[in-house]
């Protein structure tokens, strides 16, 4: 398969947003501001652009049909981390209860993680519904049917899904809200359209974009939707979170004009490295945050400082994770396995 230059971008992007975005939760126990939200902005993509990834490399990769297995290779290689780091997540969360003197039950608190979802592993129970997604859009040929006019309803649908909720103040257990994949659909059908005319695909050279892709791409149109978000910040309106409204146009809006403006720039070495440590950092990296926090908060550095050495401390500790556990097949199918990448 011909590398998709504009992926590795993507996919370092992705992975450095989701680190900062909570690294700044553990900042904003001691300092929260208007600086710290306006940080959050771009921040609130990385989730997003991991999923719309799965969809899109699968799409160029295997296009109209998957092999054998593909399903199964999925459950080893995503839900078996899944598992693994929400028993590490959740066995901590259930000492650390009982150690402050509010003891849980280790049963009930599992429960949250493994079937409510209740951790950052979330992301993992989406990733594996597109995968089933992309499986059938292969067996039942969907790929006949033009994906634009079901990526703009995929659009209006996770909106609304978004907006009913918090409207209604839904509010099931765990993050059982945010693994519904109507608040995601927009990413699967966005991936669709991109790789349908995108000219490295499987089928060859594709048709020129049609202009609404070229206008949306447009960093012009980008900017415009950031002062608004900007603006709306300083009335304090929006949340900062991936599961929001106006997250869905912002990301449409980003993705369309990175993948144009990015085009023909090849990745060097340090954002290819990112991509190869990525699925472990996303998946370890708050492991290291609660280590490190607890050994240098009682010391009351300055924020600036206690900031920088969380973040390398838990950085450098995610990399050596990655390859220990990368050392056998086995560590890799429960701590998460590394992206084979060529360095230039």
């Amino acid at each position: 398969m011909q590398k998709v230059e504009e992926i590795f971008w993507l996919r370092a992007y992705g992975c450095i947003a989701v680190f900062l975005f909570h690294l700044l939760d553990r900042v904003n126990n001691y300092v929260d501001n208007l600086v710290t939200d306006f940080m959050r902005i771009p921040l609130v993509l990385g989730t997003p652009i991991f999923l719309f990834i799965a969809v899109f490399v699968f799409a160029v990769r295997y296009d109209k049909a998957v092999p054998e297995g593909f399903l199964a290779q999925r459950v080893k290689y995503v839900m078996l981390p899944y598992f693994v780091y929400g028993f590490i997540y959740s066995t901590a969360q259930w000492v650390t209860a009982w150690a402050e003197g509010e003891p849980v039950n280790f049963w009930a608190n599992a429960l949250h993680y493994f079937v409510y979802a209740g951790w950052h592993g979330y992301f993992l129970i989406i990733a594996m519904q597109f995968y089933v997604g992309y499986w059938l859009f292969t067996r039942w040929r969907l790929w006949r049917l033009n994906p634009v006019p079901w990526f703009w309803l995929a659009c209006l649908i996770s909106m609304s899904y978004w907006g009913t909720a918090y409207w209604l103040g839904v509010d099931p257990p765990g993050y059982l809200l945010w693994i519904a994949p109507l608040g995601w659909l927009y990413l699967f059908f966005l991936a669709l359209v991109l790789v349908r005319y995108y000219p490295l695909a499987p089928q060859g050279v594709k048709a020129q974009r049609p202009k609404w892709m070229k206008y949306l791409a447009h960093p012009a149109c980008l900017g415009v939707f950031m002062v608004g978000i900007c603006l709306a910040t300083l009335a304090g309106l929006p949340e900062f979170t991936s599961k929001e409204v106006w997250v869905i146009p912002f990301f449409v809006l980003f993705t369309l004009c990175a993948t144009r403006q990015l085009k023909g720039y090849v990745a060097p070495n340090w954002v290819r490295q990112i991509n190869v440590y990525s699925f472990n950092i996303y998946l370890a990296h708050p492991m290291f945050f609660i280590v490190t926090d607890l050994l240098i908060a009682p010391l009351a550095l300055p924020i600036s400082l206690y900031a920088l050495i969380l973040a390398v401390v838990s950085m450098v500790g995610c990399i050596l994770l990655s390859n220990v556990v990368n050392m056998s097949r086995v560590g890799a199918m429960m701590f998460g396995k590394q992206l084979h990448v060529a360095l230039r």
